[in-house]
């Protein structure tokens, strides 16, 4: 428009215009906080595949050592390295624009990103304009020279990975339909949060890529090859309690192990440190009558890879009354679901009463049913022939569900995600038949195929109203679950603290 001659009159439409544009460049704080949830989900997934090519190397060293892979190996394993070592060069690269990122920014103890939607300090450090950096066009020539090293290390890494390798500097495609040059495509006008993504999902694509090919080079020798190397004996009782006469029985024997199994051990719901591949478990009983206590291990098995096994050890408490309270689940009762107990008494039901404080019980005879509706205590009162015992118990929420597609994997073929039509939540090692529903979340697009994270929301458990974004997805890319929301038997509905991300091969 013109601006009018007048002085005041032209500061003032300056101003506004001026005004306008700010309003026009002004980034609402919920897509920065989607930019840093995929961010940290991107970090978390770096770390991920870390453990895993950690994995893989371990078997190239022990390959070395043995006559019958040493001489295959002795040929990939350098192979291997010089990928990793090709990734580490580029990833320290990409850390070190991130610090310079956030120094442009303005970085400060109180500000650690620097200015989150500063749509500036991206544009000075990759521009070539006046003041700029041009780190722009030197990450785009890092990007296509590591894959070039990558597919140049040998020529059947170059022929199986040549279209599907993870790292790539394809132009951006405006919404014109043309192409934009890498530069102005990712990180002209981009908020200092978003820009910070963007170098993630770059380093993401780099890890995605050293595993393609150090798991393509690990395969010309073998598989993961796991050597039971370490030796514990194992005991088993059938019961801690017992009258005369009866018969106990103890099992004991001798469990060997890898150290490189690396067990994972949770008793009575309570991780255990694992020592010589055993773990103790010590506590004290109460509550009279029968218990179960749940023994769960997740170790890597001689074929590398990763099993989870669960057993209960039984126990039984006796109680100088002579009545007994039996949990015919676990020694916990749970909100929302019935709760079934077996109540014995040595004087006859004509002579014996029971009572419940914390919760409500129902039924008669020795099968009864307990309700209780908050966490807390609760507490059964038996009295028999005159004489009363009280048997204490926990109150617990259901514990939240695990929310999976598909198979559930970190890892998954982009083609088998691509199957997928639904969302489901899943309660795992839990005694209970109980059921929880999906009711709706948020997923976030990036990595190969997707320019910048693209966002989707579903209702319920089908995610097909994704299937846009789901069909884009390709080896290399990634997809993180955000907020997604649980609806369980007790009726309250959760949020899911620990939501999937998946990275595709």
């Amino acid at each position: 428009m013109a601006l009018p001659k007048e002085p005041r009159q032209k500061m003032i439409n300056l101003m506004y215009l001026v005004l306008t544009a700010l309003l026009a460049l002004n980034v609402s704080s919920e897509i920065l906080n989607a930019f840093k949830v995929v961010d940290k989900s991107l970090t978390d997934s770096n770390t991920r595949i870390d453990g895993s090519n950690s994995t893989l190397f371990s078997s190239f060293e022990e390959k070395l050592k043995d006559p019958q892979s040493a001489e295959k190996a002795k040929i990939w394993a350098p192979k291997a390295e010089q990928a990793k070592k090709l990734s580490d060069e580029l990833n320290t690269y990409l850390d070190g624009l991130k610090e310079e990122l956030k120094v442009a920014a303005g970085k400060s103890p109180e500000q650690p990103l620097g200015k989150e939607d500063d749509l500036e300090a991206a544009t000075r450090l990759f521009g070539n304009g006046e003041g700029g950096k041009n780190r722009g066009a030197e990450l785009e020539a890092k990007l296509k020279a590591y894959r070039d090293a990558m597919l140049n290390i040998d020529p059947m890494i170059k022929t199986e990975f040549d279209k599907t390798l993870a790292v790539n500097a394809d132009p951006v495609i405006g919404q014109d339909g043309k192409a934009k040059d890498f530069t102005t495509g990712y990180f002209h006008m981009t908020p200092t949060v978003a820009a910070l993504t963007l170098l993630s999902k770059f380093q993401n694509n780099v890890k995605n890529a050293e595993s393609q090919v150090v798991t393509f080079c690990h395969n010309q020798v073998g598989q993961v090859k796991v050597i039971m190397d370490q030796a514990a004996i194992l005991v088993g009782q059938s019961s801690n309690y017992v009258m005369p006469g009866q018969e106990i029985t103890i099992t004991a024997g001798v469990g060997s192990y890898s150290s490189k199994a690396a067990p994972k051990i949770s008793i009575n719901g309570a991780g255990v440190a694992a020592e010589n591949g055993v773990g103790t478990y010590k506590f004290q009983a109460n509550g009279g009558g029968a218990h179960k206590v749940a023994v769960t291990v997740t170790y890597v098995d001689q074929n590398g890879n990763s099993k989870t096994e669960t057993k209960e050890v039984e126990y039984t408490v006796g109680t100088p009354g002579g009545a007994a309270v039996m949990l015919d689940k676990m020694n916990v009762f749970y909100i929302g679901v019935p709760n079934p107990v077996t109540i014995g008494s040595p004087t006859g039901w004509d002579k014996t009463s029971v009572s419940m404080s914390g919760g409500s019980i129902s039924g008669s005879g020795s099968n009864r049913v307990v309700t209780v509706s908050s966490v807390g205590k609760a507490t059964i009162t038996v009295t028999a022939d005159g004489k009363t015992s009280s048997f204490d118990f926990r109150i617990k929420r259901i514990p939240d569900p695990i929310v999976k597609v598909g198979p559930g994997t970190p890892r998954m073929q982009s083609v088998v995600f691509k199957a997928q039509q639904f969302i489901r939540a899943d309660l795992e090692n839990f005694d209970f038949d109980a059921k929880f529903s999906v009711l709706s979340g948020t997923a976030y697009f990036t990595g190969a195929g997707f320019t910048r994270p693209e966002q989707g929301n579903f209702s319920g458990g089908n995610i097909s109203s994704m299937s846009g974004l789901i069909n884009k997805c390709q080896p290399g890319s990634s997809v993180i679950f955000d907020n997604v929301k649980v609806q369980g038997p007790d009726g309250t509905v959760r949020t899911i603290q620990n939501p999937p991300a998946y990275s595709l091969y």
